[in-house]
């Protein structure tokens, strides 16, 4: 640790008794009950702290626009510098209160509300996502659904060890929302479409190392981090990262691998590629029929589709597929059409599905409607959900956007799979005439990403998952090709 950072840690905890506040907008004092969002003033930081810790810190309408209001002040505001998303608890937010939006969609007069909601929640991630001040998010515990909305849009996403993401729509007979088709299809290989699909949960240094989040530290150290924030007295996006990447901590030897590496990431690039959901399946029981980890990898993989709704897979598969050449205002809009439709009753999985889980709490598969796949033709899908055409979605709300700053959500990531290839085959702008070999590959994180940590690890994976060596002779070094 630096001389500098020492210092300026121990300054910020001898200030941040006096200049730390905690405020809300509404209610306090002894016996007042507690308000649904707490905000925090240090220095040059605010953060917003999700205070529901009981129901996981679920995202109710008033949430929702208390963290709007907050944020929307913030950034406006020239003494602000670094904006913090927090939760109490456990979970960091374990996604919307959707239980509510299933209850006022039973009724025609209720359904505005239920609409209403979806439109101040996706206006909220779309400002999330156009902030000109710099958005730290600290993803530590449950992270899913509406938590990944408030989070997949920051430029900065600290995980943790105890950091548990997923976006289970799927599971309920709804579809990925809250933005997530704009970040999921920019992700490595297949690897969106299996998170949308699936509703898979990816835990602790995973999220970091498969490019959901940008950083990794110990939950231990998250107070260091936020004073670390506020002693900088910047926007200067280099020094937030810096500040982040020194409390980094390198994996340990009882830690478990990385999930979907090797033989089984190539498995699922390969099924989830498929145009629809029926040929993914197919591939998958193809693949099911091997022994060793693959094999027993999609038999998992198929048991955990067969569990979900037919129509949220289609609806899901066709989302996260258009969004990968949209905005994120554009999926935003999107979005609000599917929500629309789901709320005016296009398929009775949703009330289905909240309902055998959140209240049913059932362990089994829900009675979906239709029950199979090839039930549902493909047409029908785009007909309902998409097709501005479509009855359901005659009275689509238009969102309310501001003005579009988009922020890269990967600038300080670590390099995605495209831009090592990039790398390998000599088209990146770093690139010369000359073909590298591996050890010049493992010297370029040191160049290009600043030694960002787990820059290597990644070269590594990538390297034995897609590239050879060869060239080799008596006289010369083999070199790196890469296999398309």
């Amino acid at each position: 640790m630096s001389r500098r950072i020492l210092q300026q840690s121990t300054m910020t905890s001898r200030t941040s008794m006096i200049s730390r506040h905690v405020s809300a907008a509404a209610g306090g004092g002894q016996g007042a009950e507690e308000p649904l969002v707490l905000s925090e003033s240090n220095l040059a930081t605010r953060t917003y702290i999700l205070n529901r810790p009981a129901k996981y810190n679920a995202l109710d309408d008033t949430m929702v626009n208390l963290v709007k209001s907050k944020v929307e002040t913030w950034d406006a505001a020239s003494l602000c510098q670094v904006i913090i998303g927090t939760g109490r608890g456990r979970a960091f937010c374990a996604g919307g209160d959707i239980f509510s939006v299933m209850e006022w969609s039973k009724t025609e007069s209720t359904r505005p509300k239920a609409i209403q909601f979806f439109k101040d929640e996706f206006e909220m991630n779309h400002l999330l996502g156009n902030l000109s001040t710099p958005y730290v998010v600290i993803m530590d515990g449950i992270t899913m659904g509406g938590g990944v909305g408030l989070s997949v849009h920051a430029p900065f996403r600290v995980a943790t060890e105890n950091t548990m993401f997923a976006m289970p729509e799927t599971k309920i007979g709804y579809c990925p929302d809250v933005g997530s088709n704009h970040f999921l299809p920019r992700l490595d290989g297949e690897l969106g479409t299996y998170f949308a699909l699936t509703g898979t949960t990816l835990k602790g240094r995973a999220v970091f190392e498969l490019g959901i989040a940008t950083h990794f530290i110990p939950a231990s150290r998250i107070p260091d981090l936020k004073d670390r924030l506020a002693s900088l007295e910047t926007s200067n996006p280099d020094l937030i990262d810096a500040a982040i990447e020194e409390l980094h901590f390198e994996r340990s030897a009882d830690e478990p691998p990385t999930p979907l590496t090797g033989d089984i990431r190539k498995a699922l690039d390969h099924a989830f590629s498929q145009i629809t959901v029926e040929d993914i399946t197919s591939s998958l029981a193809d693949y099911a029929k091997n022994d060793g980890e693959v094999g027993q990898w999609a038999k998992v993989t198929l048991e955990e589709l067969h569990l979900r709704s037919p129509t949220s897979l289609k609806v899901a598969l066709h989302a996260v597929r258009r969004g990968k050449a949209m905005s994120l205002g554009d999926v935003l809009q999107m979005e609000m059409g599917v929500a629309t439709a789901f709320i005016h009753g296009a398929s009775p999985d949703f009330q289905t599905g909240v309902t055998a889980v959140l209240v049913d709490k059932i362990k089994g598969r829900p009675k979906w409607s239709p029950d199979t796949l090839q039930e549902i033709p493909d047409e029908k899908i785009t007909e309902t959900f998409f097709d501005s055409n479509s009855p359901l979605l005659a009275n689509i709300p238009h969102l309310s956007l501001r003005p579009v700053q988009p922020v890269s959500t990967t600038n300080y990531a670590l390099p995605s799979e495209k831009e090592i290839e990039m790398l390998v085959v000599g088209e990146h702008i770093a690139s010369d005439d000359m073909s590298l070999n591996m050890h010049e590959l493992l010297e370029k994180p040191d160049r290009l990403w600043k030694g960002k940590h787990g820059v290597k690890e990644k070269l590594r994976e990538v390297f034995q998952r897609r590239c050879r060596m060869v060239g080799a002779t008596k006289d010369t070094e083999s070199y790196i090709e890469w296999i398309r």
